[in-house]
């Protein structure tokens, strides 16, 4: 380190604060919050980081800046504003230039309500921004149901209409709007309308609810059915809105939602608006890793980020986890009920959004989507390095006959078929599947040492612990033991052994790593129990043939080539027989046909 860098970290203070590192060319390449400056930024530079982007940019820090601050909250705060004014290329950086929809309530008289993209500082009321286009219509046409408001731009001023500028349009007529213009609604009347509103564009379902059972009982007290049904139907409309919406316990009300879900490379975090029990906004993205950020960390930013958007002024937040936002911020980490059942759902969503990005990415980014899954098994798998190459043998036979064996062959997660290799087993007598598996391992990596290609950085052997000590044996005796990762697959509880390990791995049964194992294992039973029904076949065939006196292997062969069974061959002409193996061979075959019909 050099000695301008080691007397600035000597003298960094132990508050709270965000740090910048500069790199040679003056250029902020990260920026960076802290409880303790000294401790936090000490760290980078005295410990070994196994991430190489870290090692990377501990290398081309040259400078170093802080700025003390009195809180966490605001430690927080201030580094969101760094990383949005700077975009370090070491940070991650949570933006999105996509504008997202807003439901306005304009400031006039008799307001309209509409949708815009644009929030425009004229007093007017702003709800959202919404990340989906179907809740802002879903609930714009719940608003246009319950309460008919006008869509005209007129400027409606009690002098203009009073003057009669204006005559009713055909939104009147058809019922959509009650004529403010030509005074046939009162100003009281849209105003308390535009209250209600505002009540359901927050989520409050309640006072709408009440208002309108009371009116429709009003109605039907003085006998007016009609508008008393035309109130029950807006009943109806909102109650369905509100049951499609309402996912917790009514009585949770002004809180924010938060989870993340990580991989290697990526985060996947989720925020969640619930008002009165509805989720009444909702937000998945994905956050690229740039350095070791640990979850709390992506989390934190997130959070800070997705209030900072959304404007969002709750005083608690539910999380799965415990996070650090400051004092003015109460932090909520439920542990059952109806809270830990909306943390549990923002977690769930966040699940099906990686989904659906490993999808995309399947078909836009294979190489990206072989690297994550590559990744995955070296780190479930405990492997020193991603296994690109893998291997898998099976053994097959029936109360020790035809045995045989099958090596199948993946390349980056998928079957390489044209390296798929049967083996016939030449060194064991009987059905000693150990002994097997110790020849075929053998003789594979043998050859393939011999003719110099590629190793596999993992072998899978389908069996537990007594076929991969037989496999073990062939690589010691071959001296690879230690170079090639190997380990043992058993059927019964899909239990995964380790050399020179008694207790096994049990992977969870949805993970990736998992299902690629198996159809490994599946892929070599499958290849290996062919290849022995083919040679059991064809050991049958031959054993009718081979009861025909004076009849060699050769004949036979000719034979089986020409006609492809024993049942044609019995089935033959004399000429036909002539033909192909010969007079004398022909009337030995046919004189052995002709005495079992007899």
């Amino acid at each position: 380190m050099p000695t301008s860098l080691e007397l600035q970290i000597k003298t960094l203070p132990n508050l709270p604060g965000v740090y910048q590192y500069f790199d040679k060319e003056d250029v902020i390449i990260y920026v960076g919050k802290a409880k303790n400056l000294k401790k936090r930024v000490s760290s980078y530079f005295t410990k070994t980081h196994e991430n190489g982007k870290t090692r990377i940019l501990v290398k081309k820090i040259v400078r170093i800046e802080h700025v003390v601050v009195d809180t966490e909250t605001d430690a927080l705060l201030l580094e969101n504003n760094l990383i949005k004014k700077y975009k370090p290329r070491y940070n991650v950086l949570l933006k999105d230039d996509k504008s997202y929809p807003w439901i306005c309530i304009k400031k006039e008289r008799f307001p309209r309500v509409f949708s815009t993209r644009r929030v425009i500082k004229d007093g007017s009321e702003y709800f959202g921004p919404y990340t989906n286009m179907k809740t802002v219509h879903a609930l714009l046409g719940l608003i246009k149901e319950l309460y008919p408001l006008r869509t005209c731009t007129y400027d409606l001023s009690q002098q203009k209409i009073d003057a009669d500028k204006y005559k009713v349009c055909l939104e009147y007529h058809l019922g959509n709007c009650k004529g403010p213009c030509e005074g046939y609604q009162h100003e009281d009347n849209y105003q308390d309308e535009i209250r209600a509103i505002r009540s359901i564009i927050k989520g409050n379902f309640k006072e709408s609810l009440e208002k309108l059972q009371n009116i429709m009982l009003d109605f039907a007290s003085q006998m007016k059915f009609e508008e008393a049904q035309k109130i029950k139907d807006k009943l109806a409309s909102l109650q369905n809105y509100q049951a499609k919406s309402t996912i917790v316990n009514p009585s949770i009300n002004n809180v924010d939602v938060f989870s993340i879900i990580s991989d290697d490379t990526h985060g996947y975090a989720n925020f969640f608006k619930v008002m009165n029990g509805s989720i009444v906004q909702s937000y998945t993205t994905e956050i690229k890793k740039k350095l070791e950020e640990t979850d709390k960390q992506l989390l934190e930013l997130f959070i800070v980020e997705t209030r900072n958007r959304f404007n969002s002024l709750s005083r608690e937040v539910y999380v799965p986890f415990k996070v650090n936002l400051g004092e003015s911020i109460k932090v909520t980490i439920p542990k059952l009920g109806d809270k830990k059942r909306i943390v549990d759902l923002s977690e769930r969503n966040a699940k099906y959004y990686r989904m659906e990005q490993f999808k995309q990415i399947k078909i836009v980014d294979p190489e990206r989507h072989v690297k994550r899954i590559m990744s995955q098994m070296q780190k479930d798998l405990r492997l020193h390095e991603e296994p690109r190459h893998i291997e898998c043998f099976d053994n097959s036979n029936i109360q020790g006959t035809h045995p045989v064996a099958a090596c199948v062959v993946f390349k980056d997660g998928k079957p390489s078929k044209k390296e798929y290799r049967h083996y016939n087993i030449k060194t064991v007598e009987g059905p000693d599947d150990f002994a097997s598996m110790e020849e075929v391992v053998f003789r594979r990596y043998k050859r393939l040492l011999e003719e110099k290609e590629p190793l596999p950085q993992l072998i899978v052997i389908d069996g537990g612990k007594g076929q991969l000590s037989s496999a073990l044996k062939s690589l010691d005796v071959l001296g690879l033991r230690g170079k090639i990762a190997i380990i043992g697959i058993a059927k019964r509880l899909e239990e995964i052994y380790y050399p020179g390990d008694s207790i096994p791995l049990y992977l969870d049964k949805k993970s990736e790593s998992l299902k690629i194992i198996q159809f490994l294992r599946n892929e070599a039973h499958r290849f290996g129990i062919t290849f022995h029904r083919n040679k059991r076949s064809k050991s049958a065939i031959q054993s009718e043939l081979e009861q025909i006196p004076d009849i060699g292997n050769q004949t036979i062969t000719n034979l089986l080539r020409k006609f492809k069974s024993a049942k044609r061959v019995k089935e033959a002409t004399f000429d036909e027989l002539k033909e192909i193996v010969g007079l004398s061979r022909a009337q030995k075959i046919h004189k052995f046909y002709q005495k079992e019909k007899e």
